[in-house]
């Protein structure tokens, strides 16, 4: 029976695990609609993970700054299918949020072009528009390497074997696709919104080894809002 103590130091009681939705709902609409995120002990979670035990929560809204990196980390994942989709073959390896913006990481016989950004981009929109939900998934170590390896994903099945024995393999979907990923991501496609923009291509070697294969890295930039966006791009 977790007790659940908000930021107003309110304590609200749940008969058994309950998810961070749920909580959200229960302290009205208003809060259900515009959270896409919790902290949980200090801890950034998705809002539709379980709570088993006494927690502090703290709902994330796209107001506060935990949220511009999470819509620039969720622009990434979606770049990534993007690029899948355009460009079947093309292997995914890393792709963080950074200070402005994102980028991805990606191995293909020809490296990525500025023309190519703009289609790139268009299907970002139709990715986001879908507002498919991220949705969090454990898998044992050797099924992960097996599944990335039998898609011609060597890198990011090198990414698995070299995470630590203690690590929880975690694989986030969005739709039909599905990326390794720690997390935490927004609920859905759609909670990143249309302020990115692609601007860039450049080259970087896998694992910053100039003896390792050379990666196409796509960059965007990612904000809360036209204006915002507006306001970087001038």
């Amino acid at each position: 029976m977790p007790a659940i103590t908000l930021p107003d130091g309110s304590v609200r009681d749940y008969p058994g695990a309950v998810t961070g939705t749920t909580i959200a709902a229960s302290i009205g609409p208003g809060l259900a609609k515009a959270a896409i995120a919790m902290e949980v002990d200090g801890a950034l979670m998705d809002i539709a993970r379980e709570i088993s035990a006494d927690s502090r929560v703290r709902f994330i809204t796209r107001k506060d700054p935990e949220a511009l990196t999470m819509i620039r980390h969720d622009a990434a994942h979606v770049m990534a299918e993007a690029v899948q989709s355009l460009y079947p073959g093309t292997q995914v390896t890393i792709g963080p949020a950074i200070d402005g913006g994102f980028y991805y990481d990606f191995f293909r016989n020809e490296a990525f072009t500025p023309d190519d950004l703009p289609a790139i981009e268009a299907r970002m929109r139709a990715i986001i528009a879908a507002n498919a939900p991220f949705t969090r998934e454990v898998w044992p170590r050797d099924t992960a390497i097996d599944f990335f390896e039998s898609r011609g994903e060597r890198f990011k099945a090198e990414l698995i074997r070299d995470l630590p024995d203690a690590e929880t393999i975690t694989i986030y979907r969005q739709g039909d696709w599905l990326d390794l990923c720690r997390g935490p991501h927004m609920r859905a496609t759609g909670d990143i919104g249309g302020a990115f923009k692609l601007t860039k291509v450049a080259g970087a070697y896998w694992r910053g080894d100039h003896r390792n294969p050379m990666l196409s890295r796509i960059y965007g930039t990612a904000w809360r809002d036209q204006k915002e966006l507006d306001a970087h791009l001038h």
